[in-house]
């Protein structure tokens, strides 16, 4: 049964520009979708339906497929899945006289999936020939059965009354469990796409993950983003950025008026007492031509900053804390909820 993927990437996001190839732990979002595609081993191909020509090098830079760009009429913000599943399915048909049995939709906004959770959705619908597609689902927070719409009087009309007995008013633990689409994997048969004008058909399975992870705006970025952070036990370099994280920034490049930001430095400690090693990079004296070692080494010192080693020029390191990769931010988030879950570690050892 042959099986492609395909990662749509069209260019036009208004919500985050260029969202797609936004840099994501060193490579571009969509990069991550292409390799997870790849590394599924019950995956043929991977195809990448773009309308950006610089996507399209990108994408093939990463090893997959770019026949064709995507027309403009179909990469607009109303644009559905379906006009571009059937697009790649008619011009595979076209040119090569015959299309793939399951499609795999590996949206690019989704990084932090795994191959095996690619494997996983496209062997269910494999050994289920009475089904038509499998869709991602996570355990919704929030249940429908709660929820209500607004009416032009202001009037409160249920969402859901199908269980009778007004479920609004019953105890949370009572309600079923509701499952919400999470994008990050779903499979179809193409003769769905083709016959049935469907992403889905009408019998879909489940592959149910217990996580959330698609990127729409910033914020759900680094929500993704400290999702990749790793645990503490691993031990990894952390590469913090002097000016503008450490310190605060100062007029006419004079460094020595450089102040300590403590935020910063309690998570480089932090980090530090956890095992990680700590490499503090800066690019002071690249436009002064000045100096800058002793007084830096000084100022590290003076402000409790624990670090293994200054760099002047960036080094080679796990992560970044820097306003180009990791943002503090996410790091700070992080490290308190892992000193929250040692504290009940601990808690539960203590009799």
């Amino acid at each position: 049964m042959s099986v492609m993927a395909i990662v749509p990437a069209r260019a036009g996001s208004k919500s985050v520009p260029d969202k797609n190839v936004l840099s994501f732990h060193g490579k571009p979002l969509l990069v991550h979708s292409v390799d997870h595609g790849l590394a599924a081993r019950n995956v043929d191909r991977v195809l990448v339906s773009t309308d950006s020509p610089r996507y399209r090098e990108i994408a093939k830079a990463a090893g997959a497929e770019v026949p064709f760009l995507r027309p403009d009429a179909l990469a607009g913000d109303l644009s559905t899945d379906l006009e571009v599943f059937r697009h790649a399915l008619e011009w595979l048909s076209e040119h090569e006289g015959r299309v793939p049995e399951l499609l795999v939709h590996l949206r690019p906004t989704y990084p932090t999936r795994s191959p095996a959770d690619v494997e996983a959705a496209v062997e269910l619908l494999r050994s289920h020939p009475d089904a038509d597609s499998v869709r991602s689902v996570t355990l919704a927070s929030q249940t429908p059965y709660k929820m209500w719409r607004l009416g032009p009087d202001g009037a409160l009309d249920p969402l859901l009354d199908t269980l009778g007995g007004e479920p609004w008013n019953r105890p949370r633990q009572e309600l079923p469990r509701v499952f919400v689409q999470n994008a990050a994997v779903d499979v179809v048969r193409s003769r769905v796409v083709l016959e049935d004008r469907s992403m889905t058909g009408r019998r879909i399975l489940a592959h149910v993950m217990d996580r959330f992870h698609d990127i729409d705006d910033w914020s759900e970025l680094a929500r993704a983003e400290r999702a990749f952070l790793p645990r503490p036990e691993d031990g990894r370099t952390f590469a913090f950025d002097m000016d503008g994280v450490l310190a605060t920034l100062v007029p006419g490049d004079d460094y020595e008026q450089a102040a300590p930001f403590a935020p910063a430095i309690g998570i480089a400690r932090r980090l530090h007492e956890a095992g990680h090693r700590i490499v503090v990079y800066t690019a002071r004296g690249s436009l002064t031509g000045r100096d800058w070692t002793k007084t830096t080494h000084d100022q590290l010192r003076r402000w409790g900053v624990p670090y293994d080693e200054l760099r002047f020029g960036k080094p080679a390191a796990d992560y970044y804390v820097d306003d180009r990769m990791l943002s503090l931010a996410s790091l700070k988030d992080w490290v308190e909820s892992w000193d929250g879950t040692r504290s009940r570690d601990h808690e539960q050892r203590v009799p």
